[in-house]
């Protein structure tokens, strides 16, 4: 049975003021000791709700955002080369879009320019040298609140699949079809399977792990599935990669009433 913490909200936007509260401040004090501070951040419907949350706050109350660091999870791939490349970034579901555009775009409008989260300070591992990330996170002097996000069908968190290693680093992964189903249904935008990619770059199941803390969003009827495994788990557990939230030192659990069942 997991030792990990739950917290359980009425709703998704509920999930996403309560990180806004929790994350603002703590923003504010990073920079005010004249530190970054560095956010680990997924794509897709988990965050959605945060961001909302972030950009109404901000907006009725402007803060600065010049020192906050987002570390992406992941990117899709595409050949090149004989190699990969980032995906195009004007492709509405590519990481890099996301990033632009509903995470820098939704927190900066309002906000003054020395105020604005910077272009330079959203970070993603390169595919011609994955190991950079995890040496350039470690420069940095760690990820200080990593946000997590599961897959509804396999538990895959970031791109790393099923029979991840817990001493993974960041890489370049295959795909698995589960992850590509996940992503499709996240993105209709790709329209069928065959249009999203095959690979992808990623952080580890270590990269997660060695954050300083870590919450995981579990919300919708969706992940009702990925909410039992991960509860009735004590460690990672390799076959559901969302077991890495027993790994970190500081670690919670926000789920939502549909996701818990009721």
């Amino acid at each position: 049975m997991s030792k990990t913490p739950m917290r359980v909200f009425p709703s998704p936007d509920a999930i996403g003021e309560h990180l806004a509260e929790r994350l603002l401040p703590r923003i504010e004090q990073a920079r005010a000791s004249g530190r970054s501070f560095v956010a680990g951040c997924p794509t897709g419907r988990s965050p959605r709700p945060m961001f909302g949350a972030l950009a109404r706050r901000l907006a009725e109350r402007p803060q600065d955002l010049s020192r906050l660091v987002l570390v992406m999870m992941d990117e899709y791939l595409v050949a090149a080369n004989g190699g990969f490349e980032y995906a195009s970034s004007d492709e509405p579901w590519s990481c890099h879009h996301f990033a632009r555009v509903e995470i820098a775009d939704r927190l900066n409008e309002g906000l003054p320019p020395e105020y604005r989260l910077r272009k330079e300070s959203i970070w993603f591992p390169d595919p011609r040298d994955p190991a950079a990330y995890d040496a350039k996170l470690i420069d940095a002097g760690g990820i200080d609140f990593f946000i997590l996000a599961s897959g509804a069908s396999d538990g895959h968190v970031a791109f790393n699949p099923p029979g991840s290693r817990r001493d993974s680093k960041t890489r370049i992964i295959e795909l698995s079809e589960d992850t590509r189903r996940d992503n499709l249904q996240t993105f209709p935008e790709f329209r069928t399977l065959s249009a999203v990619p095959t690979h992808g770059i990623s952080v580890g199941i270590d990269t997660i792990a060695s954050a300083k803390e870590c919450v995981m969003l579990v919300w919708g009827a969706g992940k009702r599935v990925t909410v039992k495994r991960i509860l009735s788990a004590e460690r990672y557990e390799p076959d559901w990669p969302a077991t890495v939230i027993h790994e970190c030192d500081v670690r919670e659990i926000l789920g939502d009433t549909s996701a818990m069942g009721g």
